[in-house]
């Protein structure tokens, strides 16, 4: 990637997330609700209103809108996202310590997709139109169509409480812990993954160069594990590059439903206990996370294929 095209997505990267911390601050600041109340009612006690009114002033609540908007941009600026009002931690405390365990989660369950998902995906391609073609997308169809929930409840059920294998609650600790939830992330994610490997070798299979390298008796082995599968496999890092951000992001339901200490479990606990500065900071996180994955995406493009690298198709 050429030196200005880089400033370029640096710059742009600022600008939607000035954009995005603006209307996240808009959005909680007009939300229904009193955070000082609810900070003390977490603490399980409720003073009288001069109180609150003192602690209003005292975090500058009672300011205009943009007087709080530019204060709290430039706290984040120099790292402090501010205090959660239902912990009493600070916010960028509390999503650096979800952080490991949810990247625990999202890169083994991306590697099982993976290790699922690409053989299928190649076995459909190379067979197709066969029986075990259409097997495969029957069974891509069924993993796409079922919710993450659903799949979920159903593997706690059966592993879980039926057979008492796996532990029900994930804590995060221990390698048992992390196998219910990661299945259950990479299971709708294998079906999408397996038609998008099969689309991408089929458009590989017809391509000039393999019909040159048939013509030249090269063995079909080689033409398609030393040519066909890594030229296909690269548009799919895009793909990879979103579901990582979206995976790092918390995935909400299924850490719900398994009990699992990440960032998506963090951001469902913020929303009901309406903590509105651990809202604003986890939206900000996501954000950033997303523009700075897709960057790295963009960059290893040129990295993996030269002729993108020299400004070609």
């Amino acid at each position: 990637m050429k030196k200005g095209r880089l400033l370029g997505r640096f710059l742009q990267i600022v600008v939607v997330l000035l954009g995005i911390s603006f209307l996240t601050f808009g959005l909680t600041y007009v939300a229904p609700g009193d955070p000082v109340r609810a900070m003390y009612a977490a603490s399980g006690t409720i003073p009288d209103e001069e109180i609150l009114e003192q602690r209003r002033e005292a975090m500058g609540l009672n300011e205009p809108f943009l007087v709080q908007y530019l204060n709290w941009l430039d706290d984040c600026l120099h790292g402090d996202f501010g205090t959660s009002y239902s912990l009493n931690r600070p916010v960028a405390e509390l999503l650096l310590a979800r952080l490991w365990p949810t990247l625990k989660l999202a890169l083994l369950s991306l590697l099982l997709m993976l290790v699922v998902a690409v053989p299928l995906g190649i076995l459909s391609a190379v067979s197709k139109g066969g029986v075990l073609d259409y097997l495969i997308r029957g069974i891509t169809f069924l993993g796409v169509s079922l919710p993450n929930f659903w799949v979920g409840l159903m593997l706690l059920y059966f592993f879980g409480v039926q057979l008492g294998v796996l532990p029900v609650v994930s804590s995060g600790q221990g390698f048992d812990r992390l196998i219910l939830p990661a299945v259950t992330l990479a299971f709708a994610m294998t079906g999408k993954y397996t038609r998008q490997v099969r689309t991408a070798f089929l458009e590989e299979l017809n391509q000039d160069y393999v019909t040159g390298a048939r013509c030249r008796g090269i063995k079909e082995s080689v033409i398609l594990w030393r040519h066909v599968l890594p030229n296909s496999l690269l548009p799919l890092l895009t793909m990879l590059g979103l579901s990582l951000g979206s995976l790092l992001g918390g995935t909400a339901v299924v850490e719900v439903i398994f009990s699992y200490p990440g960032l998506g479990s963090l951001a469902v606990d913020a929303i009901t206990s309406m903590d509105y500065s651990l809202i604003q900071g986890y939206v900000l996180w996501i954000a950033l996370i997303y523009m700075v994955l897709n960057l790295l995406v963009d960059l290893s493009y040129g990295l993996l294929d030269p002729r993108i690298k020299k400004g070609g198709r």
